[in-house]
């Protein structure tokens, strides 16, 4: 895989048409740097793909990847609905400037209070248990309204086990075989079921899976037709799109990907004669994991029984190498074409043996003070991050045709404070 890294008249590497080095002077790292047009063009080029292939599409971004206002005003802007995971990103999403009826709940094991809270902001709530539909009930506000039901098909897939979402070991969802009995009962308390959603992992890149839960799920939704009478207003087949990590791996041919989808689609929708619904998906690491690069600076050479080098991040800043062995591409910010002349391991700053973001990886000659970028690291990063060892979180800053934008300021040792309370029998 290339990707594609650009550099500058000094040799430097460019984002966003910005020097890398530049950024992480100024704003000083850790530092998370963000591709404004990246995010456009990813965006642009997924739902062409599709609707051009289907005129009825949606699109929902699982805004979990990346929760920071401006990145989603930026998929505002573009036409983007939100699949929401949580009352916090729900009311992101509103202040974000998202119309409700662009917001699309799916909640795990939620609380009665948070019901109440989608009941109340006016989302479309997507239910993902009997339990969840049976305490919707009791909702005086939610009587009569639209809702839909995630199924949990036989078909999971994902990058790391952790991200699988489908199958008999997954949380998620009602069983395929209970759905028609569930969408009974959602009409005898009075709901009108116009949807139907699944998921089944994140980070694939081999399209068989998902046309495997496309299938499955269409299944399901022709079998919850015939035992209900229900017509779907639309069906969404959730997110999972990944991207390339590694140099090794090839980004997904998305035009002949959602070709085959939307073929599939099309065929089943006549099949079972479910009329035309809108079709959706649920992208959130495409559209947002490679606009951003980790700018972190080497503060440490140490040549113990393996030779480190030491950077002022950690997995406080960016956790998926530590919680999913995951690899991210990392080079250097000044001479990022450098061929590799050693084998290192590069270490963050948290106190713990796990806090590494390579282990033996090729790379150029480095020394105390140069900047590295770690690649891809748009998605589940700042949304992932952390306080631990009392290390405020970092900045993001968003480039787009040389404008330079704070979007996040970095945290102070005040922040780590904010909201704790002293008992005054302690002060005493």
């Amino acid at each position: 895989m290339d990707f594609n890294l650009k550099t500058n008249e000094k040799g430097n590497l460019t984002i966003g048409g910005v020097d890398a080095v530049e950024l992480a002077d100024h704003y000083q790292t850790p530092l998370y740097v963000i591709d404004e047009e990246r995010i456009k063009n990813n965006y642009k080029r997924l739902y062409n793909a599709f609707s051009s292939q289907y005129s009825d599409f949606k699109m929902f971004y699982a805004c979990k990847a990346n929760t920071n206002l401006a990145v989603m005003k930026i998929l505002e802007k573009e036409g983007s609905g939100i699949d929401a995971v949580s009352p916090g990103e729900i009311y992101t999403s509103l202040l974000a400037g998202f119309d409700p009826s662009r917001i699309l709940y799916t909640g795990n094991n939620v609380t009665d209070e948070e019901l109440k809270f989608a009941v109340n902001s006016g989302v479309r709530i997507n239910l993902d248990s009997i339990s969840q539909l049976k305490r919707l009930s009791k909702i005086p506000e939610a009587q009569g309204i639209e809702i839909s039901f995630r199924v949990n098909p036989m078909v999971g897939a994902g990058h790391h086990d952790h991200c699988i979402t489908g199958g008999p070991l997954s949380k998620f969802g009602i069983m395929e075989e209970e759905a028609v009995e569930v969408y009974n009962l959602a009409m005898d308390l009075g709901f009108k079921p116009v949807g139907i959603h699944t998921h089944i992992g994140s980070g694939i890149l081999d399209p068989e899976p998902f046309m495997l839960a496309v299938r499955t799920l269409m299944d399901i939704a022709g079998r919850v037709k015939q035992g209900t009478g229900i017509k779907f207003d639309f069906i969404d087949f959730g997110g999972g799109i990944g991207i390339p990590y590694t140099p090794e791996e090839s980004r997904l041919d998305i035009k002949t990907f959602a070709e085959k989808i939307t073929n599939l689609y099309k065929d089943k929708l006549k099949e079972y004669e479910l009329g035309k619904p809108t079709m959706c998906i649920e992208p959130g690491r495409y559209l947002v994991g490679d606009a951003s690069m980790l700018l972190t600076r080497v503060n440490t050479i140490k040549q113990s029984y393996r030779k480190f080098i030491g950077v002022d991040a950690g997995f406080n800043t960016l956790l998926r190498p530590t919680m999913y062995g995951s690899y991210h591409h990392i080079v250097t910010a000044k001479t990022p074409q450098a061929e590799p002349t050693q084998k290192i391991d590069i270490a963050g700053d948290v106190c713990e043996s796990g806090d590494l973001f390579a282990r033996d990886r090729p790379m150029p000659d480095i020394e105390e003070g140069e900047v590295l970028a770690i690649l891809n690291a748009g998605a589940y990063s700042f949304s992932m991050s952390s306080q631990y060892n009392s290390r405020p979180k970092a900045a993001e800053v968003l480039v787009s045709k040389d404008e330079i934008s704070l979007i996040r300021e970095r945290e102070t040792f005040a922040d780590l404070l904010s909201k704790q309370n002293v008992p005054v029998r302690l002060l005493k």
